[in-house]
C-alpha cells in the first residue's frame, strides 16, 4: 500500500519538479537522518564532494541529535536541523501520527526556496527523505534503489549489497561527480575535530589524574540496542587484565543513560578504574580518546569517534554486520572481534529472535579473545 501512494506522489510531483540545467550542480543538499556514528561514518563523503565539485554550495539537513558531528567542518556551508520522524529516541517524538506527513511538507515548502540543483540521500532505505527532495523540486535525486526509495529518485545505485556504509556514501557522490576516489577502510579518512576548549579540557582532565609515563586506555561498554551489548562482568575482567599492564591506566567512560552500566563494571573489577559517564560533550569525549593507548568496545558510535582520532580500537560485533558498519580505518590498527554464529548477523539491535536469556552472539565472544586482542600488535603489552 504505501509503495502504490509513494508512486502516486511521485506522478503527481513530478510536474512540479524543476527542470536540470546543464554543467555540474551549484548548490548540493545532503539529507543525512542518523545518529552520532552514521554521520560519522559519511564524512569521507563529504570530502569526497567537496574534492568533485570544490565551488558548489553545500548544503546538508540533519538529526538536532546529531549536528555536532558535522558542525565546522569545512566540507559543508550550510548545516540545518531536521526532526526526522522515526530517528527520534524519545517518545514523545512518535505520538501524532500526522507529524510526519506536517513535518515533510513544511520543510519541502522552505527547501523549494533554496534553489537546490542536486540532492544526495545518503541513507540507503530513506524514503521519507527521497520524497522531501521530490517535493521541494530538486531535479537530480541520488540514492540507492531500495523498493520505496526508487520511485521518488531521478538517479539510482543498486540497493543489495553488502558495501561498507561508508562506501556506499562514496558510490552516490561519485554517480553526482563523476569522479570515483581510490577507497579503502580509512581512505578518505573519518573526520572530527574537537574545538580547542576541548582538546584543553582533555588535557587537563589527564595531567591532574595519570602520571607522565602512564597510558591511557579507555573500555566504553554501552551502546544503544541491548543486543549489541556484553556482559558487564567480562569487561571487568579484561578491564582488570589491562590494568596489570605495566604504565596502564583504565577508564570506563559512557554516555547519557550508560552511567549505571559503568558503575556494575567498575564495581566488579578489583583495580578501580577511573569512571567518566554522562559527564562528556561528544568533543570532549573525542579529545580523550585522542589522547588513548587503546580504546575497547562494542559497535557503538564513540568506537567510531576513537578511530576518527586515530587511537587503535577493539569492536566487539554480534547481531551487526562489521563489513558494513564496523570501523573505517586500518585493520591493522582497529580489530574486529565476532563469535561467527550461523544466525548472526540477524540485524535485531533490540531482542535477540532466537529467545535466548541474553544475545548467544555477544555471550560466545570470550575474556580470552578481547583480552588478546588488546595485546596483539597493540601499544599495551601483557603484564
Amino acid at each position: 500500500m504505501k509503495l502504490l501512494l509513494l508512486r502516486l506522489l511521485a506522478l503527481l510531483a513530478r510536474p512540479w519538479t524543476r527542470r536540470a540545467t546543464p554543467g555540474p550542480p551549484r548548490r548540493v543538499l545532503l539529507i543525512k537522518p542518523d545518529h552520532l556514528g552514521d554521520l560519522l561514518l559519511a564524512t569521507p563523503a563529504l570530502q569526497a564532494l567537496r574534492a568533485g565539485l570544490p565551488e558548489a554550495h553545500i548544503g546538508a539537513l540533519v538529526g538536532p541529535w546529531a549536528r555536532r558531528m558535522w558542525q565546522g567542518l569545512p566540507e559543508v556551508d550550510t548545516l540545518g536541523e531536521l526532526p526526522f520522524p522515526g530517528f527520534e529516541r524519545d517518545a514523545a517524538g512518535r505520538r501524532n501520527r500526522l507529524q510526519p506527513y506536517l513535518t515533510l511538507f513544511r520543510y519541502a515548502a522552505l527547501l523549494r526556496r533554496e534553489g537546490y540543483d542536486a540532492a544526495l540521500i545518503l541513507r540507503d532505505d530513506h524514503w521519507w527523505g527521497a520524497l522531501l527532495a521530490l517535493l521541494a523540486g530538486i531535479p537530480r535525486r541520488i540514492g540507492h534503489a531500495c523498493p520505496l526509495c526508487a520511485p521518488l529518485l531521478s538517479e539510482t545505485l543498486p540497493f543489495e549489497g553488502s558495501e561498507h556504509v561508508t562506501q556506499r556514501a562514496l558510490d552516490v557522490v561519485a554517480r553526482l561527480t563523476g569522479v570515483t576516489l581510490p577507497a579503502y577502510p580509512g581512505t578518505p579518512p573519518l573526520r572530527f575535530a574537537p574545538t580547542p576548549a576541548e582538546q584543553e579540557w582533555a588535557g587537563a582532565w589527564i595531567a591532574a589524574r595519570l602520571a607522565p609515563a602512564e597510558r591511557l586506555v579507555v573500555i566504553h561498554p554501552g551502546t544503544a540496542g541491548a543486543t549489541k551489548l556484553w556482559p558487564a562482568e567480562r569487561w571487568a575482567v579484561v578491564g582488570d587484565a589491562l590494568a596489570a599492564c605495566p604504565d596502564a591506566r583504565v577508564l570506563l567512560t559512557g554516555g547519557p543513560g550508560e552511567e549505571a552500566l559503568v558503575r556494575q563494571v567498575a564495581g566488579a573489577m578489583r583495580h578501580p578504574p577511573l569512571e567518566l559517564a554522562g559527564a562528556t560533550s561528544i568533543g570532549q569525549l573525542a579529545a580523550l580518546f585522542a589522547h588513548a593507548a587503546l580504546v575497547l568496545g562494542v559497535d557503538s558510535g564513540p568506537l567510531h569517534l576513537a578511530v576518527s582520532q586515530g587511537t587503535p580500537t577493539v569492536h566487539l560485533f554480534g547481531p551487526t554486520e562489521p563489513g558494513r558498519f564496523g570501523p573505517w580505518g586500518d585493520p591493522a590498527r582497529h580489530r574486529v572481534l565476532r563469535a561467527g554464529l550461523a544466525c548472526s548477523p540477524c540485524h535485531n539491535i533490540n531482542r535477540c529472535p532466537r529467545g535466548t536469556a541474553g544475545p548467544e552472539c555477544m555471550d560466545a565472544i570470550s575474556v580470552e579473545m578481547v583480552r588478546d586482542a588488546a595485546y596483539q600488535g597493540r601499544p599495551v603489552g601483557r603484564p
